[in-house]
């Protein structure tokens, strides 16, 4: 029973291991889905709602740093709390930076997302308390993260000429789809980390799955800081 265990823990870490290099194209939109956006005109609710609901279940970015939030929260009232604090972050920045041409290199908005990963993790692993003496609240960590989590898609999407018809019922229906698309990978993250907390490999992998989350998020920022300083000016 034990092997078993450290069997699916072992794969679940060199899973995490294997998705690193993936992380530094997280915050991406396809190809298709931008063509769509760039040609589309008029309200379309329902493609809007698909669109923000994929972006979030295949969003790296946003999943590991979801996934940093829960690690340690056993409570459904907590975690709860935290996911509509950064649900609320990352709509207010997605609908009103779309709305107000608000647009950030998005090279520096992506480093910053990725950052919000390795904070997440450093907080895990007991860094800011233990070694720093000071440990910053946690939930307007999540808020302020949120707020770049939003921008950096608002940024994102203004590349793409969003008609004026329309706008906001379409900008509030992809955020509909973010949080549909949170909420749905939110169910998988949980009932996943509920059957590994229930097994004694949890107490003696937590700390690993934590260096690699950190790792995930000091790759995506190398790639971001990389791309900023080497891409061709427009």
């Amino acid at each position: 029973m034990r092997s078993a265990t450290s069997m699916r823990t072992r794969a679940l870490l060199l899973l995490l291991a294997v998705a690193l290099p993936s992380v530094a194209y997280a915050h991406g939109v396809t190809a298709g889905d931008k063509g769509y956006i760039m040609e589309t005109f008029g309200t379309r609710i329902v493609p809007f709602m698909y669109l923000g609901a994929k972006h979030m279940v295949t969003g790296y970015d946003h999943l590991l740093f979801l996934v940093g939030v829960i690690f340690y929260l056993y409570r459904l009232k907590d975690i709860g709390v935290y996911v509509t604090l950064f649900a609320v972050g990352h709509s207010i920045t997605l609908i009103a930076g779309v709305l107000m041409g608000v647009q950030v290199n998005a090279f520096v908005i992506d480093a910053v997302i990725g950052a919000s990963v390795i904070y997440k993790a450093l907080d895990n692993l007991s860094v800011f308390s233990r070694w720093l003496r000071y440990e910053p609240n946690p939930r307007t960590a999540t808020v302020v993260f949120g707020l770049c989590h939003g921008l950096g898609l608002a940024t994102k999407m203004l590349d793409f000429e969003l008609g004026k018809a329309g706008l906001l019922e379409n900008l509030l229906a992809f955020n509909v789809g973010v949080e549909v698309g949170q909420f749905l990978a939110l169910c998988v993250i949980l009932i996943a980390m509920s059957f590994w907390r229930r097994s004694a490999s949890f107490v003696r992998y937590a700390t690993a799955a934590n260096v690699l989350l950190l790792m995930s998020g000091v790759a995506l920022v190398i790639y971001q800081v990389n791309g900023y300083f080497t891409a061709s000016p427009t």
